[in-house]
């Protein structure tokens, strides 16, 4: 049997690759671990995984020398704006190496940052896709925003500068509008960002009733490790929140998913913090307009009114005073007709008893005297009755007396109201004055001089 060493075979090996694979080759691949020793080399390992299944399917080891990884790396983020980092697809330029003791390995010499934008691009799409399939991309936005959105969860890096620019902006906004944020702290990039912004949306649904709206804002930082707002868990647990979310997470390029399904998106944290000054400023115009129209509408009752007392109170006194003359006319009359009757009565008697004295001086002094009581009695019972009578009309003359002083304008003046002229003219409505007019007010007292502002 014909036979070979080890090492021969990894010689003939590294013999066919190096015929075989003598440039470097483009290929695509997942990165599956990566580290970075102190030496500034990294390490990766390489996976390609079943589309269906997710099986991996292939594995290789591969190396970036510190001289090639220092620029590589930049460039990428730079132009992806996205960390290289382990969980995204590549495609890189590598050459085939096979040591015959450390065996196959594969050293990159280039990467392309296009493809990785449009895998990430893709994979945005797919998360949303899948979204819309579940029903359930639009929930958050279907939500009504409270009218004044004041009590406000946040949620950020405590440490962000964006965070400071939110709570400046709300804290120092020209109309004086009073917010209350609470701050629920969460890691913003980053691998364990998506978990930490999870975990800080269920700590503000434990207590959702103290609150408004949700604002999840990033800034200040780089633009990088946005990934986390790709995220098919998160975009689930925003967009069934049962408060508005907004999101201000501070980047100018494509949106995010967490963007798609938030209530309310804006690119910055100060934009989110206008927004929320911006709603309430408009609740306070219709609130300041009502209150100018109910101003406008009580003054042009009183003006009104004011204008229907004068009214009466002019027709009033003349009525009052006819209402007296005719009274004590009448009243006299009563008295001459009362007093011609009482004579006559008196006369009638009078006549009477001198031909009953004439014809019957029979008669006894007894029955002369009952004569006489009984007139006296008719006499003291006329005097009673035309006595009440006086007092009952007296009564009505004192209370018609008294509804003509109530309603005396100098009187009403007395109890706090008041009236103004300008030119002479009395003011019964406000277009009747300008800027710079002399108005003088008459008040129960007294007059008062005043320039119109």
């Amino acid at each position: 049997m014909n036979h070979i060493k080890l090492s021969q075979l990894n010689q003939r090996i590294v013999h066919t690759l190096e015929q075989e694979f003598s440039q470097p080759v483009w290929i695509i691949a997942e990165i599956a671990e990566l580290k970075e020793n102190r030496n500034g080399h990294c390490y990766l390992e390489l996976v390609e995984k079943d589309e269906a299944t997710n099986r991996i399917t292939a594995r290789a080891r591969a190396t970036i020398w510190a001289y090639t990884y220092r620029m590589l790396k930049p460039h990428f983020e730079t132009v992806t704006g996205q960390r290289f980092s382990s969980g995204i697809k590549v495609l890189i330029s590598v050459q085939v190496n096979f040591h015959e003791v450390f065996g196959f390995s594969l050293n990159i010499r280039d990467i392309d940052p296009a493809y990785t934008l449009g895998d990430l691009a893709q994979k945005r799409k797919e998360i949303i896709a899948r979204l819309e399939r579940d029903g359930i991309i639009g929930m958050n936005k279907e939500l009504e925003l409270e009218t004044v959105p004041n009590r406000i969860a946040v949620i950020s890096s405590p440490t962000a500068a964006g965070y400071e620019d939110f709570c400046d902006q709300l804290d120092g906004n020209a109309f004086g509008f009073y917010f209350k944020h609470q701050l629920f702290p969460a890691i913003m990039q980053g691998d364990q960002a998506e978990e930490s912004i999870i975990e800080a949306i269920e700590q503000i649904y434990a207590v959702e009733h103290e609150f408004d709206v949700v604002v999840i804002i990033r800034g200040g930082g780089s633009q990088l490790d946005l990934n986390c707002f790709d995220s098919y868990d998160l975009a689930c647990n925003i967009t069934q929140f049962p408060l508005p979310v907004i999101t201000g997470i501070g980047h100018e390029k494509d949106d995010t998913v967490a963007d798609v399904v938030a209530h309310t998106k804006v690119k910055t944290p100060t934009a989110a913090a206008e927004f929320l000054i911006n709603r309430v400023g408009m609740y306070a115009n219709v609130v300041e307009q009502l209150a100018d129209r109910f101003v406008a509408g009580v003054n042009e009752v009183l003006t009104t009114e004011k204008h229907r007392l004068e009214m009466a109170s002019q027709k009033l006194s003349p009525m009052v005073n006819g209402l007296l003359e005719r009274q004590n006319a009448k009243i006299g009359l009563l008295n001459a007709e009362f007093k011609s009757i009482t004579m006559q009565r008196l006369k009638q008697n009078h006549e009477k008893l001198s031909i009953m004295a004439t014809n019957i001086e029979s008669l006894s002094k007894h029955y002369i005297l009952n004569e006489l009581t009984e007139l006296k009695t008719h006499h003291k019972h006329l005097k009673m009755l035309t006595e009440n009578f006086v007092k009952s009309e007296q009564k009505r003359l004192d209370s018609l007396e008294k509804t003509k002083t109530l309603l005396d304008p100098v009187n009403v003046l007395k109890r706090g109201f008041s009236m103004s002229y300008v030119d002479g003219q009395l003011l019964k409505k406000t277009d009747q004055v300008k800027s710079g007019d002399q108005m003088i007010t008459v008040l129960a007292d007294g007059k008062i001089r005043s320039t119109v502002d």
